[in-house]
């Protein structure tokens, strides 16, 4: 169970971060992350999701790592304590996503959020 939780984890950031990149290079998705303000989204959100595309992969090399997927060569304690603070960051995404005033973010990411933290919570609990 363990290993199709890290590996559903990935899958899932592994699509938010290309969403991320669409986002980046212009597409007209920003009514679903950012608040939904703008339908494009300007400069400074774009460079906030490249931001997010560099913490998607962090979050998954720690998954995998505690999940044993990957040699990390990390210390089990400080893995163990890292993956905790990232089911922590997609709990906190749910209660950010659903205070958006965008319905589509809240439609979407919350949910979207709410795996993640699941997901996450099997695999800090291994």
């Amino acid at each position: 169970m363990t290993t199709f939780a890290a590996v559903l984890t990935c899958v899932l950031l592994g699509t938010l971060a290309v969403f991320q990149l669409f986002l980046v290079l212009g597409a007209p998705l920003g009514r679903f992350a950012w608040g939904g303000q703008h339908r494009v989204l300007p400069r400074s959100l774009r460079v906030g999701s490249v931001v997010s595309i560099v913490i998607y992969a962090f979050l998954a090399a720690i998954v995998l790592a505690r999940a044993n997927l990957v040699s990390s060569g990390i210390p089990e304690g400080f893995l163990r304590t890292a993956t905790w603070i990232v089911v922590a960051y997609f709990f906190v995404g749910i209660g950010l996503n659903l205070a958006s005033r965008s319905k589509p973010e809240r439609a979407v990411m919350s949910p979207v959020s709410a795996v993640l933290c699941a997901l996450c919570a099997v695999v800090a609990v291994s």
